[in-house]
């Protein structure tokens, strides 16, 4: 059989790395690289088994994700989010097509729950993320937030499985989760010598809202898919907003020209 390795980031997800491991017990190898929490998350993680290294140097999400792939032993790769869980059917199929070898890569389509609730629509369903691949054939993108996996091997293949989100379970979560996103966001544009208005701020809300809820059919969600629908327009404001703020900084703090 084809070996496997599970890479997972982490930070203070003692409530969450249990079940994620747990999920993952079919793997040849876990591994775990916490980025310093204060919280028992690495010292659960060694409980379960998960081979766990610490580096506390934040360097966004993305360069973390490759050092985390970098620690993997094994051929294939399986990178998850802690808030994550894999289900019994996607473990076989997951199994399955390591045996066949198809594809050197491959997209899991990904159900989020939002405050209790499955979210079919809203852009949120299907939504097909690269996460099983061979270790050699792909890389996570350098981006502060919002990484991906990007591969070389060529188009991926898609399962048919669901992997498992539970990256909302209250509004808190979601509006930490906002904050920190909206920020490193601005930071990495600002950082590129990008610039932007309040203008394009509102605009950004009013386009991610009517996206979510018309187009990507969230009114089919009920009160629940109205409300993630205007979260997702505050998000959108919300980065902008952070990078309008930079702006506005630099400019203020900037020293006056030399005559």
């Amino acid at each position: 059989m084809t070996q496997l390795s599970v890479i997972i980031i982490t930070l203070n997800e003692a409530a969450n790395i249990e079940a994620c491991l747990k999920s993952v017990s079919f793997a040849d190898e876990v591994v775990v690289l916490d980025g310093g929490s204060s919280d028992d998350t690495v010292d659960r993680a060694r409980r379960l088994g998960a081979v766990v290294q610490v580096s506390p140097d934040w360097p966004g999400f993305g360069r973390q994700k490759n050092r985390a792939l970098e620690l993997a032993r094994y051929p294939w790769v399986l990178s998850l989010d802690a808030d994550e869980r894999v289900t019994l059917e996607l473990a076989r199929e997951i199994r399955q097509r390591l045996a066949d070898g198809a594809s050197a890569a491959y997209e899991i389509p990904r159900q989020t729950q939002f405050c209790g609730r499955w979210i079919k629509h809203c852009g949120w369903t299907p939504d097909y993320v690269l996460r099983l691949f061979q270790r050699d054939s792909a890389r996570f993108s350098e981006d502060l937030v919002h990484e991906r996996a990007v591969s070389s091997a060529g188009v991926p293949q898609r399962l048919t499985s669901a992997l498992l989100h539970f990256s909302y379970p209250t509004p808190a979560h979601y509006w930490r989760k906002l904050e920190r996103y909206s920020q490193a966001w601005a930071d990495q544009r600002f950082a590129e010598g990008r610039t932007t208005s309040m203008t394009r701020a509102g605009l950004a809300a009013v386009v991610a809202f009517l996206r979510s809820y018309i187009f990507r059919l969230g009114f089919l969600d009920g009160s629940m898919g109205f409300a993630v629908c205007v979260m997702q327009a505050q998000a959108a404001f919300g980065k902008y907003f952070a990078l309008y703020c930079l702006n506005l900084e630099h400019d203020v703090s900037s020293p006056p020209a030399a005559h």
